[in-house]
């Protein structure tokens, strides 16, 4: 007796399940492949979000530090603007000083027979313009400047003789400089007092 068996349906099964099997692993995969490219996205968008957020951020500081150093800039200017006044302002008070001692040297040091027509202050050196009734007075003249603490380096620059008031005299030009005395807070003591103040203290 012979028994005779139909494989096929058997067959079409298993390729009917492989088959299922095939596209389920394929529907597996693309799903996979799916949420790792969703979740590879979702973090470079953030990453990139952030990275936008800190740069804004950095703009904004920078923007604060231009103006920051824009007032230090302008600070600066003005300190360096007040620094230059107060040494204009020094410096007139040290030539206030200055002329008044020169002033007061003159003065002092001018012999008899000698007569100035014009002082002229550019800084430390003074040009002075007279007359002398004699060359040897303007040699006395020169010879007392340089002995003077405040005064010092007379040089003369021209000497002629010329009519003034009908009589013949020596018009004469010179430079001294002005000097700083070691003391000059004994110098300050040197300078005459008024004659009222004279009178007072006799």
């Amino acid at each position: 007796m012979t028994v005779r068996i139909n494989l096929l349906p058997h067959r079409e099964q298993k390729r009917v399940a492989r088959q299922r099997q095939f596209v389920l692993l394929a529907a597996l995969t693309f799903g996979l492949g799916a949420v790792i490219a969703v979740a590879g996205h979702t973090f470079i968008a953030s990453r990139i979000s952030g990275q936008e957020g800190r740069n804004a951020f950095l703009k904004t500081e920078i923007s604060k530090l231009d103006k920051e150093i824009e007032e230090i800039k302008v600070l600066k200017e003005k300190t360096t603007a007040l620094l230059e006044r107060k040494k204009i302002v020094e410096a007139l008070q040290s030539n206030r000083s200055q002329v008044v001692h020169l002033l007061d040297q003159l003065v002092r040091q001018l012999p008899s027979g000698v007569y100035l027509k014009s002082i002229e202050q550019k800084g430390n050196e003074v040009k002075l313009v007279g007359y002398a009734q004699s060359n040897a007075r303007v040699a006395s003249l020169m010879r007392n400047l340089d002995a003077s603490e405040w005064l010092d380096g007379a040089v003369l620059i021209e000497t002629k003789a010329v009519i003034l008031n009908n009589l013949r005299v020596s018009e004469f030009s010179m430079s001294i400089k002005l000097s700083q005395p070691k003391s000059a807070d004994e110098a300050d003591k040197k300078i005459s007092l008024p004659a009222n103040d004279k009178d007072k203290k006799a």
